[in-house]
């Protein structure tokens, strides 16, 4: 693969992973879950084998991405986490069966 090949198909797999990286920011930025072709599309996604190491002039490019992955990985987390508290609390508040009253009637 000669250096021009190489670096557009390097370009493309950034581009690909930008844009799954987007669509995970989106639905955590708009609070609800991605559409389902999103999710198919960045579930299939397999790195591709045959690029080689990444050229030079894509480094930063590639470094500003991975900091996005991981920073949306850590938004993913927590909103798990807050997702299953709020489910927590949620099922503590459901009707529960009523408790009988006791009171004891120290007068009679």
């Amino acid at each position: 693969m000669d250096e021009r090949n190489w670096t557009e198909a390097w370009t493309a797999a950034l581009d690909d992973l930008e844009l799954g990286v987007a669509d995970v920011e989106r639905a955590l930025r708009d609070a609800h879950l991605a559409p389902v072709e999103v999710v198919a599309r960045v579930s299939a996604w397999r790195p591709p084998l045959d690029l080689g190491p990444l050229p030079a002039p894509l480094q930063v490019r590639a470094n500003a991405i991975l900091q996005r992955q991981l920073a949306t990985a850590r938004k993913a987390a927590e909103t798990m986490t807050a997702s299953r508290r709020q489910l927590a609390l949620v099922e503590s508040l459901r009707a529960r069966p009523a408790a009988n009253a006791v009171y004891v009637d120290t007068q009679a």
